[in-house]
């Protein structure tokens, strides 16, 4: 188990690793010391060690400043690119999410232009392409509280839930897998909740989606300790709390898919999972009378 420990950001780590070890030769290269580096640019010296050991990611300035201290100007733009796309890798919430959350979602969209199969495992989470609008207002409304961010709630619920439209098309193919504590936690009001529920039912019997839950009492293969997505054979979305990770490595893909398939193996379908999802109705029912 312990490739699954690190694979969701080991290439992150690679790549913020491989910046900071270039940045380390052009220093070096123009005959500096960190310290008299950090004092040309009036940085604290922890500084360009956090950078250097890729324990802290550069800005655009930093490395522009960087290169022109160290007078290796020619170096900036390829710095810049590598930059970029680590930023893509280790997209942190507090930049994705500064202007609001309807950035995100219309970004969404765009992947959902080009994807044809989805695969998505959520231990604690209802996917966004099955929630109803109260649980994924519940949803947004934790984000913008945690991240402090523009609360732009409403659109965000509407762009979700006009994203929920490629349900219906053919040419899409969908497998979900949910753990049943993902239906027990109460991430919202229980009235939301028992309708979140009631809709996973009808949409679960839709021809192109193919729901699966793992019960409380199964024997895990392989521990659920975080949800993540597939998006084709192309890309794995992992979310975490302070951002999201883009994992495009061929071996992070192969990885994934195979963890996704012993955790789909477990789960239950059909009559069976609707079955889960009833049980839980009934454990909840009782509270929704009493309030």
């Amino acid at each position: 188990m312990a490739p699954s420990t690190t694979s969701g950001s080991s290439g992150v780590d690679e790549a913020r690793n491989a910046l900071g070890k270039r940045l380390r030769e052009l220093r070096e290269q123009a005959g500096q010391t960190g310290k008299q580096l950090a004092e040309s640019l009036s940085w604290p010296p922890s500084k360009v060690s956090k950078l250097e050991n890729g324990r802290q990611t550069p800005t655009d300035d930093d490395v522009r400043d960087w290169t022109r201290t160290t007078g290796s100007e020619a170096e900036t733009e390829a710095l810049l690119a590598s930059l970029h796309t680590l930023e893509i890798q280790h997209a942190e919430w507090q930049r994705v999410l500064k202007a609001g959350l309807k950035p995100h979602q219309v970004e969404l969209s765009e992947q959902d232009q080009r994807t044809k199969l989805y695969r998505a495992f959520e231990p604690a989470n209802i996917p966004g392409l099955l929630q109803t609008p109260e649980y994924a207002r519940a949803r947004f409304a934790q984000a913008v509280m945690v991240h402090r961010v523009p609360n732009d709630v409403n659109e965000a619920v509407r762009l979700r839930m006009q994203r929920q439209e490629m349900l219906y098309r053919p040419d899409k193919r969908f497998h979900f897998v949910l753990t049943e504590a993902t239906l027990r936690y109460r991430l919202c009001a229980v009235d939301i909740m028992l309708g979140q529920l009631d809709r996973l039912i009808s949409l679960g019997s839709l021809r192109n989606v193919k729901l699966g839950i793992i019960g409380a009492e199964t024997q895990y293969l392989i521990d659920p300790r975080h949800g993540f997505w597939l998006y084709d054979d192309d890309l794995v979305r992992v979310e975490t709390y302070s951002a999201e990770l883009n994992l495009r490595q061929p071996q992070e893909i192969t990885l994934y898919e195979g963890i996704f398939e012993r955790l789909a193996g477990i789960a239950s379908y059909g009559g069976a999972a609707r079955a889960i999802i009833t049980h839980v109705i009934g454990d909840l029912a009782p509270d929704e009378l009493e309030q």
